[in-house]
């Protein structure tokens, strides 16, 4: 080999290794877990939301502030200034007239440490995210995953603004039997969207701990081929259609929340005198608007009609995922999809149980935050089926 022909092939071997480092193949196991507890804080912002729509809260803020707004009345001239501005709103107007500065501050706390824990998720997820795709820490494809889970909590920001305003509408001062709450259109979709980012973040980061694994060659072998049996095939896609059912059955959920739905017909199984509403009372022509084709309207705004559909959807959910679990007895799995499984039956059950307790009870605060964190515990449940049933190559 002559000297020009062996330096060509060290400029060639150098090349390669400089681009071999540049580009990274499979990201750091770091990274995954800040995406853990990111999802960790989102599933607490949940919690709270949810507590602060049940202490009626949500609409003590009259102002959106993204710096100002971080900073708490601290004197009595501050704190009288921002009753002040509450005091000019449908709320306090129709309900609250007789509220102390005293009980206006504890709603208040409430509502601003939900924006608070909003804020610190926006900075846990930029600021760190910045610096680990930076350093190179994440592949290209998570680096992309990664801002538009960011994209999405900038998003929720604004639908949080936008589910906010819906109750601050003088417009409800001229409505005969108004009742000042925000909209439960937009509560329902600042709920999905919360869940779709908790939802990306969780199986971001569960398959950066499994890329992980299984280049290091760590991930066991024997359960890798029972994952790619095509005999597994039918109940993958049955936890995916599971996964879309528990969702919507939670959305239905966010409707009974934002009309108040719980507090009608108190007792289970039945609704009244029997396990239906009467015809007239779930198709009201109460809720059809002049320009609509149909009774659809009630779907959407009949309290009756709403919880009436929760409940269904909840019985059905219940139904399925005992279904679902009898079969997974029949098959071949590994162990972690098959606790995975039993999980997601346990938590089922105590979901239902919290549902049918808070509706008895007249849905007092303590369970029905309990249902709502629920809701998303089960759903994490589906997601760690989904994800442990994936096939990985051998």
């Amino acid at each position: 080999m002559s000297a020009v022909t062996a330096e060509s092939a060290a400029t060639a071997t150098a090349a390669r290794t400089t681009g071999q480092k540049a580009t990274v193949t499979v990201t750091k196991p770091i990274v995954g877990y800040w995406l853990y507890f990111n999802a960790g804080l989102v599933y607490a912002i949940v919690v709270v939301g949810g507590l602060t729509r049940l202490t009626e809260s949500g609409l003590s803020i009259t102002e959106w502030n993204v710096i100002s707004g971080m900073k708490p009345p601290r004197s009595e001239q501050e704190w009288h200034d921002e009753f002040e501005k509450y005091k000019q709103f449908p709320e306090y107007k129709i309900l609250n007239r007789h509220m102390t500065l005293d009980e206006f501050k504890n709603i208040f706390y409430w509502e601003w440490s939900h924006r608070m824990i909003g804020r610190f998720i926006g900075a846990t997820f930029i600021l760190p995210g910045l610096f680990f795709a930076s350093r190179g820490y994440m592949t290209r494809r998570v680096a992309k995953q990664s801002f538009g889970i960011t994209c999405l909590l900038g998003f929720q920001g604004f639908m949080g603004w936008y589910m906010v305003k819906s109750g601050l509408n003088q417009a409800l001062m001229e409505e005969p039997g108004a009742v000042p709450r925000v909209s439960q259109y937009r509560l329902t979709a600042h709920l999905a969207t919360a869940f779709m980012i908790y939802g990306a973040t969780v199986f971001v980061a569960a398959d950066i701990i499994r890329q992980n694994k299984i280049a290091n060659g760590t991930y066991p072998k024997e359960a890798a081929k029972l994952l790619n049996n095509p005999i597994l095939n039918r109940f993958r896609r049955s936890a995916h259609i599971m996964g879309a059912i528990i969702f919507f059955t939670a959305m239905t959920g966010g409707l009974v929340a934002g009309l108040d739905a719980g507090l009608i017909y108190n007792e289970w199984p039945k609704m009244g005198n029997g396990f239906i509403p009467p015809k007239e009372e779930m198709w009201s022509d109460d809720y059809v608007k002049s320009n609509d084709k149909g009774k659809w309207r009630n779907l959407l705004e009949n309290p009756t009609t709403v919880q009436f559909d929760h409940r269904t959807m909840a019985e059905s959910t219940a139904v399925l995922t005992a279904a679902l679990w009898a079969y997974s007895r029949k098959l071949p799995l590994p162990k972690n999809v098959r606790l995975a499984m039993n999980t997601m039956m346990g938590a089922v059950i105590v979901q239902v149980t919290l549902g049918v307790s808070t509706l008895i009870y007249m849905v007092p605060i303590e369970l029905a935050a309990a249902h709502q964190a629920g809701a998303l515990a089960l759903l994490t449940s589906n997601f760690w089926l989904i994800h442990a049933l994936r096939k990985v190559p051998l």
